[in-house]
């Protein structure tokens, strides 16, 4: 079963997990002018992935952000988190405001088009800690955002709007897989703000710990 939600507030999974979708936070011209002040303000690099005992470099780009220097080790990297800019704090505090939950790290991914995606995966890393909470903010193309049950293979897709907020938590990292398809069509940039809760602890703290 493959099912398109439309926009609402209601859990979108239909088990194992917690998916809400709040719709459009943002205005059109505001979602447009934090689009291109996170363009040219954040120090956007490429990923580097580790595949098959290969290493890949991305086209996509991204930018890892803390409330403290945490060090957050995915895909075979580490990487050291940069202090939030003032543009990223003013939209955590909304999200905070909107979800009622407290988020010390962000994660912003920038696809330049509809070439560039996200295979599936989950955020489980064990920073990140057991039913973790990631809200995530759109701004730029629209693009259709896939769960996938990690048993069941059933999928639940999404079109993601620019200015939009989606909150994934409790179980849903454990049982569900999430990915962001390739689409050919689009041909304007996407920038993804993924703000989580990190509880690993950052580099000169955890020397000194234990």
């Amino acid at each position: 079963m493959d099912s398109l939600f439309s926009k609402n507030h209601s859990n979108l999974l239909p088990a194992d997990g917690c998916v809400i979708y709040y719709g459009k936070i943002f205005s059109d011209p505001i979602s447009e002018l934090y689009l291109k002040k996170l363009l040219e303000s954040l120090p956007w690099q490429k990923d580097r992935l580790k595949l098959y005992n290969r290493e890949i470099i991305t086209d996509r780009k991204s930018v890892w952000m803390g409330e403290d220097s945490f060090t957050y080790t995915y895909s075979g990297y580490s990487r050291t988190a940069i202090p939030f800019t003032e543009e990223i704090i003013k939209i955590k505090k909304l999200i905070e405001h909107k979800t009622n939950i407290h988020f010390n790290s962000c994660l912003c991914n920038l696809y330049h088009d509809g070439r560039e995606g996200m295979s599936f995966h989950s955020d489980d890393e064990k920073e990140l800690g057991k039913n973790t909470s990631i809200a995530s903010v759109s701004f730029g193309a629209e693009r259709k955002f896939v769960f996938k049950h990690k048993i069941t293979a059933e999928k639940i897709s999404i079109l993601l709007e620019r200015g939009s907020l989606l909150l994934m938590k409790d179980e849903t990292q454990s049982f569900w897989l999430h990915s962001l398809p390739k689409a050919s069509k689009v041909i304007i940039p996407r920038i993804n703000l993924t703000f989580r809760t990190f509880y690993g602890m950052p580099p000169d703290r955890s020397k000194s710990a234990g």
